[in-house]
């Protein structure tokens, strides 16, 4: 079933595939996305790639480098990226989610509860009458940033896959949590499921500073640790110089309470691992493989043959719900894809279906319509030929 599909990668500041820019998979290139809450470069890089854009290489040199050639890895999303202080225009337009979007000192849902987010939850309010939201708004601008509880990374969907998760997915899910990223929550289950991780838990890599851009090293490039000023800073709120020991220390309460990124300050963060295979479209943990082709994005739901499925990567706030950066890989059919790349009519259409989707969930905002970017622009646009 694979080998009948495509993978096209494109990145935006929200959820609307309109206003997202195709990204040159393993170009040293970077890819830049930039709103009202955060500048990011954007590098992507996938082993043995062979989608699109055509003629795109099928590796990159990051993956010759180390620890990525002794850890076998397959893919890496590297972002740089500058947080922005937010505007009240910028709060007011952005959509919040319902799901994880508690503040840390009220605690967060239990693992396993079940958790929907299909209409936001009504507005608590605090001991003043201030609402909750507001509330959070005001503890992140007075201390200067975001906090090590609230920046998050991970998947989520527009609909259910629980009745497609394929057999031992609940024994993936427990060497997932146990072996590869204990700080990972969220509820496969719920109407709109979603897996997310607190990145200073869950990057491999996180380097305070601009790093580097070298593209004998495949574009953006930086290890563990920051410059001068990001490393004296680390030490001082006592987070290890290794990206293994700043993993483990950042899952304790009183670390993610001591780290902030700060608004106007440069970070860069690495997302990697053996475990994703894009080009055999397969999940390999330790002493388990899965072939996912026929459960990605929860396929066989639908009423009717799905003609493109994707897989979303996204860097958002937990406490507000405001997104800052989406990664989308879609699989097309290749008989709905033109020889120079484009979409032909039925992979536009799929491509809709899947908007329209994202729009029903809330996670596409009137103002994120309105401000969708036509073909001319940059944006995706519906590359019909």
């Amino acid at each position: 079933m694979a080998d009948k599909y495509i993978i096209r990668v494109t990145a935006g500041s929200d959820y609307n595939i309109d206003n997202h820019v195709v990204v040159p998979v393993n170009s040293h290139e970077t890819v830049n996305i930039s709103n009202d809450l955060i500048e990011a470069d954007i590098n992507v890089r996938v082993q043995n790639y062979g989608g699109l854009p055509r003629n795109s290489p099928t590796t990159s040199p990051y993956f010759l480098l180390e620890p990525h050639a002794a850890n076998d890895d397959q893919y890496s999303l590297a972002i740089r990226f500058t947080p922005k202080r937010p505007t009240t225009r910028s709060r007011q337009g952005s959509p919040r989610s319902a799901v994880g979007s508690q503040h840390p000192s009220r605690g967060s849902a239990a693992p396993d509860a079940p958790v929907s987010n299909s209409e936001v939850p009504k507005e608590e309010k605090g001991e003043d009458g201030t609402s909750i939201s507001d509330e959070d708004d005001m503890l992140e601008d007075e201390a200067g940033g975001i906090s090590g509880h609230d920046l998050q990374f991970g998947n989520d969907f527009d609909h259910p896959i629980r009745d497609r998760l394929p057999p031992g997915f609940s024994y993936a899910m427990n060497i997932v949590k146990w072996w590869i990223d204990p700080g990972l929550d969220g509820d496969p289950y719920a109407d709109m499921p979603y897996l997310y991780g607190p990145g200073l838990s869950s990057f491999n890599c996180v380097h305070v500073g601009a790093g580097e851009h070298d593209a004998e090293k495949g574009g953006l490039h930086f290890e563990e640790g920051g410059d001068e000023d990001g490393l004296r800073d680390r030490r001082a709120i006592g987070a290890p110089d290794g990206a293994k020991e700043r993993k483990k220390w950042a899952l304790a309460k009183d670390s993610k309470d001591r780290w902030i990124f700060e608004y106007g300050r440069t970070y860069c963060v690495d997302f990697c691992n053996p475990y994703l295979d894009f080009s055999e479209f397969a999940l390999r943990l330790p002493g388990f493989t899965l072939p996912i082709m026929k459960y990605w994005d929860g396929q066989g739901l639908r009423a009717h043959r799905k003609r493109s499925h994707t897989l979303r990567y996204v860097l958002r706030n937990r406490a507000t719900g405001e997104t800052y950066l989406v990664i989308l890989f879609s699989l097309y059919l290749k008989e709905d894809v033109n020889e120079d790349g484009s979409l032909k009519p039925a992979a536009v259409e799929a491509k809709r279906e899947d908007q329209e989707m994202a729009k029903q969930a809330g996670k596409i905002t009137t103002r994120e319509e309105e401000g969708a970017p036509t073909e001319d622009s940059g944006g995706d646009g519906d590359d019909v030929d």
